[in-house]
């Protein structure tokens, strides 16, 4: 993939920021929540893109984890019935960029189709952040009213923090219900 070139310009002089605190994952339940997303998402463009961008995704809040999630899974037939696995991290970064709604705007992110699922311009923006040695962004949730941080595993240094600090079991499909994730007919 070749980066667009205004775009990393752009990038690199936006200030950066660490983070350390604590996030959360949402996974099936033998999945491991420290494991990297390497199939694509919303920051990360898939192999067939060309190019990979090993992408660890969790949420400020629990709940904007499961959202994520279940996201995707409400939009099976028939839904999974399996409980999912919420995880609380401990994470560092030194490198973080903090984008928010207006500065995702100013790059090209249309904010009224923020929560669709074409990905094509938040992808590009990742890789551009990845490219530029980046180790994190914090971007809002297209799901939930929280912030995401999505860690660039290629540039997340092994000196700073990453670690589980507790597990719980969720079933899920009441709290999609609850949340209006799902009806209650399903």
């Amino acid at each position: 993939m070749i980066h667009d070139q205004g775009l990393v310009d752009r990038l690199s002089v936006l200030p950066v920021e660490n983070f350390a605190g604590e996030v959360f994952r949402v996974t099936g339940l033998s999945a491991d929540p420290l494991a990297n997303s390497v199939n694509g998402g919303r920051w990360a463009p898939g192999a067939g893109a060309g190019i990979v961008v090993p992408t660890l995704y969790t949420s400020m809040e629990r709940n904007g984890a499961l959202a994520e999630v279940v996201s995707y899974l409400a939009m099976l037939t028939p839904l999974p019935t399996r409980p999912l696995k919420a995880t609380k991290l401990g994470i560092s970064t030194s490198q973080t960029m903090r984008l928010v709604r207006t500065g995702l705007e100013s790059l090209g992110v249309d904010w009224t189709r923020y929560g669709e699922r074409d990905y094509s311009r938040t992808q590009t923006i990742g890789a551009a952040l990845a490219f530029l040695g980046l180790d994190g962004l914090i971007a809002p949730s297209a799901r939930w009213s929280c912030d995401n941080l999505m860690i660039f595993s290629n540039n997340h240094s092994m000196n700073e923090r990453l670690e589980v600090i507790s597990e719980e079991q969720v079933e899920w499909r009441s709290w999609a219900q609850m949340n209006g994730f799902v009806g209650s007919d399903r």
